[in-house]
């Protein structure tokens, strides 16, 4: 979306930006289920963390420091042309990027994250995207994952139409499950990849993990976990600069760690716990009457969509927030 801050500072509805609408999701299940030892925590970049940490400051039940945050790790941006590390004079910030969601797991362990948490005796974790409102904690997943015994639980949708270029959920010919992404489709398979009716699911990105599982994960692994790694072509090394030259990001999916965890599950959920922005299409999308918000600062479509998000198409002039088109 060419940002040059966090895509959760952005305002969604009724003056809530996405960090503001979480941290009344949390403040709401603290006081309406009695959960004051309820854990929050951000994964932040190189260049969201100020931001961040400065939006949640009025926020103080949420904590601060490394009780609030960890940062994940930065990967030099690589030129399409000769592959090599891009520079750029103008802002040397952004010649680097980070490398993919997938990070999640080195970053926290890395950062001693993981331990932190174990030693303060946190079993599970749930994860989701910022810019996905529908996501919350459920206690009734919560209680599924704990009782199923899982190291690893994939909240997943039913794909449609508008969903058909995102990665989808698939079996391993030799058993397990294994998440697959667009970049990692050649170009031959494009249409039966597209295929909902083939692959009928895909990623939420809303993941819960037992900790302790995934540190007997690394400790297996040498401290790190075998995720594919898919290069993001078709970028600049700004952003904002389409002129600029072009490079490579190397990145990782952290949904893609479930063919990591022997006995990793997936269950199908409601189209209400998925609603995020990827693009300034699905922005507008989010703050049209499509889309209400609950009393415990869910966004989640109206029941007269029959749970099917409005499919938005906007002209490139539109791409960036806040251009001025008039």
């Amino acid at each position: 979306m060419g940002l040059d801050k966090a895509k959760s500072l952005l305002q969604v509805t009724d003056g809530n930006s996405f960090l503001d609408l979480i941290a009344k999701q949390v403040e709401w299940m603290k006081k309406t289920y009695n959960m004051p030892d309820l854990k929050f925590m951000l994964m932040n970049s190189f260049s969201t963390s100020a931001d961040t940490l400065a939006a949640l400051g009025k926020y103080s039940a949420l904590g601060t420091g490394d009780d609030l945050e960890f940062v994940q790790n930065k990967a030099p941006k690589v030129t399409a042309k000769g592959l090599k590390p891009a520079e750029w004079p103008a802002d040397p910030s952004h010649e680097w990027c980070p490398p993919g969601h997938g990070d999640l797991y080195p970053a926290m362990l890395g950062s001693g994250t993981l331990d932190r948490l174990l030693a303060k005796g946190v079993k599970y974790m749930f994860v989701s995207n910022s810019d996905n409102l529908g996501a919350t904690l459920d206690l009734k997943l919560l209680t599924h994952f704990a009782q199923s015994g899982a190291p690893f639980l994939m909240e997943v949708a039913a794909r449609t139409d508008a969903d058909k270029k995102g990665g989808h959920l698939a079996t391993l010919k030799g058993g397990g499950l294994t998440l697959r992404e667009s970049a990692q489709c050649p170009k031959e398979d494009e249409k039966a990849f597209q295929d909902t009716s083939k692959y009928r699911y895909f990623n939420t990105n809303n993941l819960w993990v037992h900790l302790g599982k995934l540190k007997e994960l690394f400790d297996q692994n040498a401290g790190a976990l075998p995720l594919p790694a898919a290069g993001i072509a078709n970028l600049t090394v700004d952003p904002r600069d389409k002129a600029s030259t072009k490079v490579i990001q190397l990145e990782t999916a952290m949904g893609a760690a479930i063919s990591c965890f022997a006995g990793a599950q997936a269950i199908q959920i409601p189209r209400s716990r998925f609603a995020p922005v990827k693009k300034t299409d699905d922005l507008l999308a989010l703050r049209s009457d499509a889309y209400r918000l609950t009393e415990d600062f869910r966004i989640e479509l109206i029941p007269e969509r029959n749970g099917v998000p409005p499919l938005v198409k906007l002209d490139d002039m539109y791409k960036l927030p806040g251009t001025d088109c008039g």
